[in-house]
């Protein structure tokens, strides 16, 4: 169940192991706070809760930076979920809320809205008014009000402490292959195909449909190896990010051209699960050439991407 606020008369719980978070790219080292959520959830019998938050604090608190989130709060929601929570409670962010002291957000929403027997949070995880509510308040508060506290270590990888920042990073990159081993799976945009130049079929023989994406980040301009999936239906293709420069483009595109797939697209929703990047994107000298080195890149991406399968995840998740 998602809840989009918790008003103070809330009384649809009574029992929770609640954690708390931004929870952006939901990770591996989220997934490994959520395991303990679920852990202790059974052996308290108790409900596990998720607690968020829209928009992402920083766009409130500092709307001068530009944070490309990892995932829109439809897919945060949709992982939260695969992760084995019961609820999700996305609490609104706007300045009044982010003025709450750390005490009295603990008060309202742990205690009185939430019941929580357990609070599960990450070693550095820091909470309202100035980020003042930290662990050991945490801890304070719950021998007064009678919850536990159960702090979980940051996970690392290859030596690297896993986190959103260095997802991004990697992304930037064109890394995906990196990226999807922070975050347990293929790094993930969806959004709805919209007309394109109609260069790919009528020029170049190789239809390919144009994804304006809901995500804010996109990795790295360049072809890549994907999974792709269409009404329930996962397919396997190449997506070109980049600007089409042999045909003098200047806007960015996604474009994405499904192995085996026949048929329009044009106003269908698209999950694109970025797996390896195949090389930059370039200028070739001809149109002829361009085509040449794309249906090289198909026959690449076929070979690698039929002799494996979709990630567990993505398998499994609902479409869109």
């Amino acid at each position: 169940m998602v809840y989009y606020d918790l008003p103070p008369d809330s009384k649809v719980f009574s029992r929770t192991v609640v954690t708390i978070g931004n929870f952006d790219g939901v990770h591996l080292g989220h997934r490994s706070i959520l395991s303990r959520v679920c852990q202790r959830a059974k052996e308290l019998q108790a409900q596990t809760v998720a607690v968020t938050f829209d928009p992402h604090p920083i766009k409130v608190l500092r709307p001068e930076v530009e944070l490309p989130l990892l995932t829109t709060q439809e897919q945060k929601i949709q992982l939260l979920t695969q992760a084995g929570l019961e609820v999700v409670v996305v609490l609104p962010f706007t300045p009044e809320f982010a003025a709450l002291s750390a005490r009295n957000f603990v008060r309202r929403y742990f205690i009185e809205r939430l019941q929580v027997r357990e609070v599960v949070v990450g070693h550095d995880y820091c909470f309202g008014r100035g980020r003042e509510g930290n662990i050991d308040l945490l801890k304070e508060m719950g021998r007064v009000h009678g919850f536990t506290v159960q702090v979980v270590w940051a996970v690392e990888v290859n030596g690297a402490v896993v986190s959103s920042s260095l997802i991004r990073a990697m992304l930037r990159l064109g890394k995906v292959e990196e990226a999807a081993q922070l975050l347990g799976r293929p790094y993930g945009v969806a959004g709805r195909v919209v007309p394109g130049k109609g260069r790919g079929g009528a020029v170049l023989g190789i239809p390919t449909a144009n994804l304006n994406s809901d995500n804010d980040l996109l990795p790295a301009t360049g072809i890549y190896t994907v999974w792709v999936q269409h009404q329930g239906q996962i397919y396997p293709g190449v997506a070109n990010i980049g600007t089409c420069p042999t045909f003098n483009n200047n806007d960015l595109s996604l474009e994405v051209h499904l192995l085996d797939f026949h048929g329009n697209l044009v106003g269908e929703q698209l999950t694109v699960q970025f797996v390896q990047r195949l090389r930059e994107e370039r200028r070739f000298p001809s149109v002829d050439a361009l085509a040449a080195q794309i249906h090289a890149d198909i026959a690449k991406a076929r070979q690698s991407l039929l002799d494996s399968t979709p990630p567990e995840h993505f398998r499994h998740s609902p479409s869109p």
